[in-house]
């Protein structure tokens, strides 16, 4: 006959375990970027090719062919794409061999003005009033980011907010 101080142990061992895998299941997900069942369609096909001029400013991303390129679509009102920037700027800083390239598609010019000298954004970003950019890849819902190789090619789609400097996505990327 078991004590109620033996039952209550394993019960807590259990929860213990079942919190452990709930937790090692999340950071999975949180890491895999896509994964809603199925590859996104443009993933391992040449990337649409894109020229954004802002003002003075022009960004084409033929201009990056030869190096991994981190395209990350973003909008100022949007939250998570606040969330996430700073790691998107230590990764420019932590590995310089890329290109991050964060590209603005709000209606509104200044609102992205404003949101680059709030946020002392450092890292290369264009505004594309246009949005053909985004729209190219099929991104209407910021933010989303892709991975492309130095042979112009989709590798890896993340959608939503994610961590730039973790040691998954770091391992990933250097060993593009």
């Amino acid at each position: 006959m078991r004590t109620i101080s033996t039952l209550a142990t394993g019960a807590f061992t259990r929860i213990l375990r079942t919190i452990a895998e709930a937790a090692a299941i999340s950071s999975l997900l949180m890491t895999a970027g896509c994964d809603r069942g199925s590859l996104p369609a443009q993933v391992a096909k040449q990337a649409p090719a894109f020229t954004i001029v802002d003002g003075s400013k022009t960004v084409r991303l033929s201009d990056y062919r030869g190096k991994i390129v981190v395209l990350n679509f973003w909008a100022s009102w949007c939250a998570p794409c606040l969330e996430e920037l700073p790691s998107l700027i230590a990764l420019q800083k932590q590995m310089p061999q890329l290109v991050v390239l964060a590209v603005d598609f709000d209606d509104d010019v200044s609102a992205y003005h404003q949101f680059l000298i709030d946020n002392h954004v450092d890292l290369l970003t264009i505004h594309d009033e246009s949005q053909r950019s985004n729209l190219a890849f099929g991104t209407t819902r910021p933010p989303e980011t892709y991975i492309i190789d130095g042979e112009g090619k989709i590798r890896r789609k993340f959608i939503g907010p994610q961590d730039w400097t973790s040691p998954e996505i770091t391992n990933y990327l250097k060993n593009i």
